[in-house]
């Protein structure tokens, strides 16, 4: 069983706190997976295996956080993102 410690709590409650905003990706039905993932690398700075994965991921589930950051950020990224034609959504934690 595994122990949280303090410095976990905290570390956690920082990360939480240094980004209060997510970007979610949502599936649609005319955009492919090479696009998905191309724009994923381009605008989110996403290696390949990652962008990869959350296309599969929005695919196969329906959505998938996709970036994590501060409203300027997050607000960029969703910018571009929209502007691509892809179906994203801005949420604040």
């Amino acid at each position: 069983m595994a122990t949280i410690t303090k410095e976990d709590v905290l570390s956690q409650l920082d990360e939480k706190l240094s980004a209060p905003f997510t970007l979610i990706l949502w599936n649609d039905d005319f955009n492919t997976f090479d696009w998905v993932i191309e724009c994923l690398m381009r605008v989110c700075n996403h290696h390949f295996e990652q962008a990869s994965q959350c296309a599969h991921l929005v695919h196969y589930k329906g959505k998938c956080d996709v970036k994590r950051g501060d409203k300027e950020t997050i607000t960029e990224m969703y910018q571009k993102l929209k502007s691509a034609k892809l179906t994203v959504t801005m949420e604040s934690n």
